[in-house]
């Protein structure tokens, strides 16, 4: 093998560590705004076309397969932006002090910024999402926010306390609005409806990436990256990127390159996959059998490993001081979680998770979506009706069938069959999640 040969291979699977969000982005981009949506479940209202908003109006069951590792704590409240030619308008109503988090990512899942309680306060507010070569004048009352590129995504969770908050979630959802500038005001204005694609492959966004040849994953690569360049700091890997064929602005085309370059392009996706992979395995402080991502998360700079293991079993992460999410993968003595076993979740009093907003649990089958279950829990929390031991402490039983007596208060049910894995969710967390000074308990089998 010629120094070249091996050096073309690297940046092959450089390459796609580096693309892997973009792709991902741009493909869950075609599915969720292709309406109408697919019939069933309660995937459908995540559907809409560009520049307008869909609030799903129940938490998703396990039909939802639009984004891996949904959440059961929060309604979402969904849009894909395209603002290349004009600015969009967002009303948000004033939420009287209920929680809720609406990050603004670029499409190259960057939050680049992050509306809500949190950081902008709870109040009615107007921004305002410019393209990056807008030139022009806003209300003087519009916060303007400027991306980095001329698409992305809104993904905004609201906090939903159960099945009997859907109402006065719903009231605040509907009053979520975008507006392109040139309509603001316009009390006639009507977002448009859109257009079916019925040839449009309707899977799974991860799905298809992982099935994805290289040919295939390089062309839709360049030819989003046309509309939404790199950042600035991206310049070194770009520039190596060039070297294989990958060029901004330039469409991809495989044909064109040496055997060499040819043949470590076409071997990228196993090669980067596994990277991916193992990377996954590796991410964050392990704690327990958790692993504890904290920074970089939502913004990246030039770490694109940590950018593709997030896009890949978590797209559309907010940052950490909105939300951080424990990960159990495995148990902790590094098998597989098994759903034939029984498991249980102990917390001392002081361990309890330190959430200024709220804190959950949630299960993920071996596809990381969720796992159907006899009572239709997905996740469990601290707005649920728990049952605490005396001494304040709490017992969380995870297995597939259901507990004994009491304990049903407190089980997460894990799948029928196979492997599993878990999330924990801190909304708002305190500053002992975010400085490592706490972290979870184990999960013990039983």
């Amino acid at each position: 093998m010629t120094t070249d040969t091996r050096e073309f291979q690297e940046i092959a699977a450089e390459a796609y560590v580096f693309a892997f969000p973009l792709v991902i982005m741009e493909m869950t981009r075609r599915v969720t705004t292709n309406p109408p949506a697919r019939a069933g479940g309660n995937a459908a209202p995540l559907f809409a076309p560009m520049n307008r908003f869909s609030h799903l109006t129940h938490f998703p069951d396990d039909s939802f397969d639009a984004v891996v590792r949904p959440n059961a704590d929060t309604l979402y409240s969904a849009l894909w932006f395209d603002i290349s030619k004009e600015p969009l308008i967002i009303t948000i109503p004033d939420s009287g002090g209920r929680y809720y988090v609406l990050p603004i990512m670029d499409m190259w899942s960057h939050v680049f910024a992050s509306v809500g309680p949190r950081t902008t306060g709870s109040h009615k507010q107007v921004i305002a999402v410019v393209g990056p070569n807008w030139q022009g004048e806003l209300p003087s009352d519009i916060k303007a926010y400027r991306s980095p590129t001329a698409t992305g995504w809104i993904i905004g969770r609201t906090q939903t306390n159960g099945v009997e908050d859907y109402p006065a979630v719903r009231a605040f959802q509907a009053g979520i609005t975008a507006t392109p500038l040139s309509a603001y005001g316009d009390a006639n204005y009507v977002a448009p409806a859109g257009e079916n694609d019925p040839a449009l492959d309707m899977s799974a966004p991860v799905d298809q990436v992982l099935k994805m040849k290289a040919a295939q994953f390089f062309s839709i690569f360049a030819e989003t990256m046309k509309l939404n360049p790199p950042h600035f700091d991206d310049t070194p890997t770009i520039d190596r990127l060039a070297r294989i064929g990958l060029k901004p602005g330039e469409t991809f085309n495989l044909d064109a390159l040496s055997d060499e370059q040819k043949k470590a392009v076409e071997a990228a996706p196993a090669e980067g996959l596994k990277r991916i992979g193992v990377a996954i395995t590796r991410i964050g402080a392990l704690h327990n059998g958790w692993r504890m991502i904290l920074n970089p998360m939502g913004t990246y700079g030039t770490d694109y490993m940590r950018r593709s293991v997030i896009a890949f079993f978590g797209l559309g992460a907010v940052t950490v001081e909105d939300a951080i999410y424990p990960s159990a993968l495995m148990q902790s003595d590094g098998q597989p979680f098994d759903s034939n076993a029984k498991y249980v979740m102990h917390f001392d009093k002081s361990e309890l998770p330190p959430a200024r907003a709220f804190w959950s649990l949630t299960m993920y089958n071996d596809r990381q979506l969720f796992a159907s279950n006899p009572i239709h829990r997905f996740a469990i929390g601290d707005r649920d009706k728990l049952r605490f031991n005396d001494d304040g402490s709490l017992d969380l039983y995870i297995q597939r069938d259901a507990p004994e007596g009491d304990k049903q208060s407190n089980w997460l049910p894990a799948p029928a069959s196979g492997a599993f894995s878990m999330n924990l969710r801190l909304y708002w967390p305190e500053l002992s999640a975010l400085d490592g000074s706490w972290v979870p308990p184990k999960v013990c089998r039983k």
